[in-house]
């Protein structure tokens, strides 16, 4: 097995039996692509023939070349994972890119709307399928908390609109089970009641494109954005901008850090615990402007 081979079988694993998502396929390609680039460069291919020695050195490059901890977190952690399915198909001994560890990425709190601002974004009156649509796009980000991928792959028969409930497929191929809010749900029938001018019945996707066939993750962002500044609002609207909303303003009201993290399908609870420090912000805004003793005059 050559080292094309080798990327090619692997990126088939990840698809046909991990199921991974285009978006992260695609995320894989490019970064191990990258590396083989660069581990011809040096001589150091194929991949059956990489060492720790070649890993740490590769890290150290990228480094060098200015990229960030979080970048070279994600290559590495590719990397792991093709070498954990080459050691499965017995192509190699060992796991070199275990215990490469890369420089540790600044924690960056995601950015979030105030609960003001995204009603004021969502509170418009709209007639045109178009416009419904993204506006039922716009408030199931919100309502659910959901991924890009999770949006675009949703189907008719995912949902309940009856019950509130949408089933969703998250990362891994995971299925959940996610609330959709009653102005969430009174926005898709809205776009459900124009979605036949658009696309006939075969097409299973919930939200499809003026193609007629099921919207484009592009196309998402790209009308998002545009609903954000035709609309006022205060920054750059896009999917993740909504699910961090939706996190932020559970958390905030409920506290239940295990329940946002279902909800989030995080299967980490560390990955759900960054928005408590945006919590913790919050409630220190509301510490220096009510607390008697917060702020002492010089």
């Amino acid at each position: 097995m050559g080292e094309d081979e080798a990327l090619a079988a692997f990126l088939h694993h990840l698809a046909h039996e991990r199921r991974l998502s285009p978006h992260t396929l695609t995320n894989y390609r490019r970064d191990l692509a990258r590396t083989a680039g660069w581990l011809e460069r040096e001589g150091l291919g194929p991949w059956e023939r990489v060492d720790q020695d070649a890993v740490r050195r590769y890290a150290a490059a990228r480094h060098r070349a200015g990229a960030s901890g979080r970048t070279l977190q994600r290559e590495l952690s590719a990397l792991r994972s093709l070498f954990r399915y080459l050691l499965r198909e017995a192509r190699i001994g060992h796991n070199p890119a275990v215990g490469v560890r890369a420089p540790k990425a600044p924690r960056k709190l995601p950015a979030t709307l105030e609960a003001d601002q995204l009603c004021a974004l969502l509170d418009q009156a709209e007639d045109e399928p178009l416009a419904l649509r993204d506006q039922a796009m716009i408030e199931l980000f919100y309502s659910s908390g959901l991924r890009l991928a999770e949006l675009v792959g949703a189907n008719l028969v995912d949902l309940d609109l009856a019950d509130g409930v949408l089933t969703v497929t998250g990362k891994g191929a995971k299925t959940r089970r996610v609330p959709v809010g009653s102005a969430a749900r009174e926005a898709i029938r809205r776009w459900l009641a124009v979605r036949s001018t658009l696309v006939g019945t075969e097409e299973p996707a919930l939200f499809v494109s003026s193609r007629a066939r099921r919207i484009h993750p592009r196309t998402v962002q790209l009308r998002l954005a545009q609903w954000g500044l035709s609309h006022g609002a205060p920054r750059g609207v896009h999917p993740h901008l909504l699910r961090h909303s939706f996190a932020s303003h559970l958390l905030e009201s409920s506290g239940d850090l295990r329940g946002v993290q279902e909800l989030l399908g995080h299967s980490d609870i560390s990955t759900t615990q960054i928005y408590t420090h945006l919590d913790f912000q919050h409630l220190a805004q509301v510490y220096d402007q009510a607390h008697p003793r917060a702020k002492r005059k010089g």
